[in-house]
């Protein structure tokens, strides 16, 4: 949902990974279930973050800033390393939509709607 939400709404996630911010990212922690975790990782709609304390002092969610910029390499290779070990492929495949760079401003615009569930790659040989 990429406009303003209620400062609570209805637990859907145990863990969300969000890569839109502002709006996004508000509403992602307004729906994250009691004792869960919001990771944000970027700022395509907004540096803003309109959002209340509530989620965090009445859920007890966390909110991690992933540092994608700063990361030390040794610290990024472990993090891939684990993710190979850890991640079910078969799963990620499922979720996994290829598009091409020509649809990549649709798809954004899809995204900023909150209409894209899963992984987006773009191929930009395609």
């Amino acid at each position: 949902m990429s406009a303003a939400g209620k400062p609570l709404q209805k637990e859907r996630w145990a863990a969300v990974v969000d890569s839109v911010g502002s709006h996004t990212l508000a509403n992602a922690c307004a729906q994250t279930r009691y004792g869960g975790a919001v990771a944000a990782c970027g700022l395509a709609q907004g540096m803003d973050l309109p959002l209340t304390v509530a989620p965090f002092i009445l859920r007890g969610i966390r909110l991690l800033g992933i540092d994608s910029v700063m990361c030390p390499v040794p610290r990024r290779t472990a993090a891939w390393q684990h993710l190979a070990k850890e991640v079910d492929r078969a799963r990620l495949e499922a979720i996994t939509h290829e598009i091409s760079l020509g649809e990549a401003i649709e798809a954004g615009q899809r995204i900023l709607a909150g209409n894209v569930r899963g992984r987006l790659v773009v191929d930009v040989n395609r």
